[in-house]
């Protein structure tokens, strides 16, 4: 039974646990703009999508010009396509928060994003699914090649910003969701304009993922250390 405590947390303790939080977090955010698309694909109704590339609002519903969001579905039908969206990203919050440190727990995160792409989830997300997913491998992995990238001057700062950079990373992307859809940004009636901003904050949300994950990095590597002495 000893023995058994042992290894167990000898096992936890080489978890990169910081690395697993962020992980489940963007996976949550990205799950959300999957489920909001299945959302308003159900609410189309059981009509047929007429092609594989769609809108997952309708024209009937939609608040300004441009905010119909692009998806892809293999499967014909939009209330169908919506439940499925809604389902699979349903299954990846609970996949982030509960098995994303599993051992095939990396692999099937990107297949389920895979999968929720196919199934109307949206299309835009997917850059960020996939490095999401690479840095995740890292979760049950010694970070050796970026303890030696990181020197021990840029490493302690760096490890105290990761909550900081995650919480720039969810107001980024909910600010790109909320406009998308909604078409609103203080200051700024002209469409065509407000086309272009969700695109800004997509860009500084992708940003605070990569600052998150490496400065997640370093607060993991400044943890073993203190753990190991």
């Amino acid at each position: 039974m000893h023995d058994m405590m042992k290894r167990n947390f000898q096992s936890d303790s080489k978890k990169n646990e910081t690395t697993r939080i962020i992980t489940a977090t963007i996976g949550i955010l990205l799950a959300f703009a999957g489920f909001e698309h299945g959302l308003f694909e159900v609410l189309q109704g059981n009509k047929p999508t007429d092609g594989l590339f769609i809108q997952a609002i309708g024209e009937t519903m939609r608040w300004w010009k441009h905010g119909g969001e692009d998806a892809f579905t293999i499967i014909p039908n939009f209330l169908i396509t919506g439940i499925c969206a809604m389902s699979v990203s349903a299954f990846i919050i609970i996949w982030s928060l509960f098995f994303i440190d599993k051992k095939y727990g990396a692999i099937l995160f990107l297949l389920l994003f895979i999968l929720l792409t196919l199934v109307g989830g949206g299309i835009g997300f997917a850059p960020f699914f996939i490095v999401t997913w690479a840095y995740s491998t890292r979760i049950n992995k010694t970070l050796n090649w970026w303890r030696r990238i990181l020197s021990q001057k840029v490493k302690k700062p760096l490890a105290k910003i990761w909550p900081y950079t995650l919480i720039g990373a969810a107001i980024c992307w909910f600010m790109a969701i909320e406009i998308a859809i909604f078409g609103y940004f203080p200051g700024q009636t002209d469409p065509d304009i407000i086309f272009n901003i969700p695109w800004k904050f997509l860009l500084f949300a992708m940003i605070f993922i990569n600052l998150s994950f490496i400065s997640g990095f370093a607060h993991d590597i400044e943890r073993h250390t203190t753990d190991s002495k």
